[in-house]
């Protein structure tokens, strides 16, 4: 074990932690928008598609990361030109992430007070203008405890990913945990894992909080 390969498999994590997590909530945020729009209660309802994007989230939701991302090789080669490593495993990270998104967007979004937007409605706003005006603001706390969860989330995958060639601190602890026996490196490899989750939690608690008094304090004003 050496302190430069430490690194690297930290660096390699971060890298595919913080590019999934940004295609995942710049296309699963959206998707969850369209949800809540289209939803039969929603304010612009269309029960078919609301049908069909629910079913297709809950099968990916079903779905086992590891068996996900073995499904997703083939997508993961075309994009990037091979089946495995960090760069590869990006992209099942975040095909898998994105319905997670979209539930939790779409969660978070249904928290939004409906007289708020009935009121938006009745001084002759559209949509488009509630949806990032008063529903997304609205939901902001919510969205950002929403992505907090998510980015956790992608965290224990990256890990999970390196059983089977992802790179990263998932697979220098297989390598040298697994099979060269050698505890040091696996124990060190979870506690970075663990710190990183820590901080992830850490800011995402702080950013909402502030975001939730900003809010009452705005109201109150």
């Amino acid at each position: 074990m050496t302190t430069q390969e430490l690194m690297r498999a930290t660096i390699e994590t971060l890298e595919m932690v913080t590019i999934s997590s940004l295609f995942s909530v710049l296309l699963g945020l959206p998707l969850g928008v369209l949800l809540v729009l289209s939803r039969p209660q929603g304010l612009r309802p269309r029960p078919a598609l609301y049908r069909a994007l629910d079913a297709i989230i809950n099968v990916f939701r079903s779905l086992p990361f590891l068996v996900l991302m073995i499904m997703v090789f083939p997508l993961s080669r075309l994009i990037t030109g091979r089946a495995t490593g960090t760069t590869a495993t990006i992209v099942p990270l975040a095909v898998a992430a994105i319905p997670f998104v979209a539930r939790i967007m779409e969660q978070s979004l249904l928290e939004v007070d409906g007289g708020v937007l009935e009121a938006g409605l009745a001084s002759g706003a559209k949509i488009s203008q509630l949806v990032w005006t008063v529903l997304i603001p609205e939901a902001l706390p919510a969205l950002v405890n929403g992505i907090t969860i998510t980015v956790i989330n992608i965290i224990g995958n990256s890990a999970m990913a390196g059983a089977i060639g992802g790179g990263g601190l998932g697979d220098l602890a297989v390598r040298y945990g697994l099979y060269r026996r050698e505890p040091v490196m696996l124990y060190t490899s979870v506690a970075i894992i663990i710190v990183l989750v820590q901080l992830v939690q850490w800011l995402g608690g702080y950013l909402e909080r502030r975001l939730r008094r900003d809010g009452k304090v705005t109201a109150s004003a």
